[in-house]
């Protein structure tokens, strides 16, 4: 069954983000960010790219012929998924195809509209038999 973690009061998503991912990336974990679109996905790519002067995080979006061989892909639409270890979802719902990932990372900025979107999602979950855990990202830090 899918490890299910919401990361809650998260001040900066992007940071937050890149993070995340850089921690998969050093355990070598392959990972799946989901966004709501393909403007979203530039945005994301962008700042991993960049994510310090000293260092990057590679990535490709889902439908690049070397999605399947790179680490970090980014995914929106209607798109093949190429991995099932590690999803991070940025959307305000739930991606349709999370239980096929071993685990999911749920982001929660500050927001009202966030917040609610979360709530629903943690819902949806617990309401199918998802056992949740929540992580306050501000005490993280």
């Amino acid at each position: 069954m899918t490890r299910i973690d919401f990361y809650f009061n998260v001040g900066n998503k992007a940071l937050a983000l890149a993070e995340l991912v850089q921690t998969a990336f050093n355990k070598r974990r392959q990972v799946t960010i989901c966004v709501a679109d393909e403007s979203s996905a530039a945005t994301v790519s962008m700042n991993l790219w960049q994510q310090q002067p000293t260092s990057f995080l590679p990535n490709v979006a889902a439908n690049h012929v070397a999605a399947a061989h790179t680490h970090v892909v980014i995914h929106w639409a209607e798109m093949a998924l190429h991995h099932d270890e590690l999803l991070i979802n940025l959307r305000l719902e739930q991606p349709n195809f999370f239980s096929r990932f071993t685990h999911l990372i749920e982001l929660v900025g500050d927001d009202e509209q966030d917040k609610i979107a979360a709530r629903a999602r943690f819902k949806f979950y617990r309401d199918r038999g998802y056992e949740i855990k929540s992580i306050n990202y501000a005490q993280n830090l």
